[in-house]
């Protein structure tokens, strides 16, 4: 099942309007930006941002949040770092890394 979750989430990331979406939440943090906000960075029609956030929001990289009238999308982190964790999971576990970088510590 993690397996499939994973797949799906990285699925919805290849897609360069959706990776460039995600990747201007993350640089905002944990308190996400309003959909507006998000369009003028993007330089996206609002039908089209409205697609790509759904898609986002259903394998659960972002969350939405209404505050009154604006309505917030939040990356979130810890998906984010199960993706991560998933991706680096069996690191050099046939042997040693050439770089040294993802060593796994005792």
């Amino acid at each position: 099942m993690e397996l499939e979750i994973t797949a799906r989430r990285l699925a919805e990331l290849g897609n360069t309007t959706r990776l460039s979406i995600f990747r201007y939440l993350v640089k905002t943090g944990f308190e996400g930006a309003p959909v507006g906000q998000i369009q003028k960075e993007i330089g996206i029609p609002a039908s089209t941002l409205s697609h790509h956030i759904n898609r986002l929001v259903s394998v659960g990289l972002i969350r939405q949040v209404r505050d009154s009238r604006t309505l917030y999308c939040i990356p979130q982190f810890e998906v984010l770092e199960e993706v991560i964790k998933f991706l680096m999971s069996e690191c050099c576990a046939g042997g040693k890394c050439s770089s040294g970088i993802f060593e796994q510590t005792p």
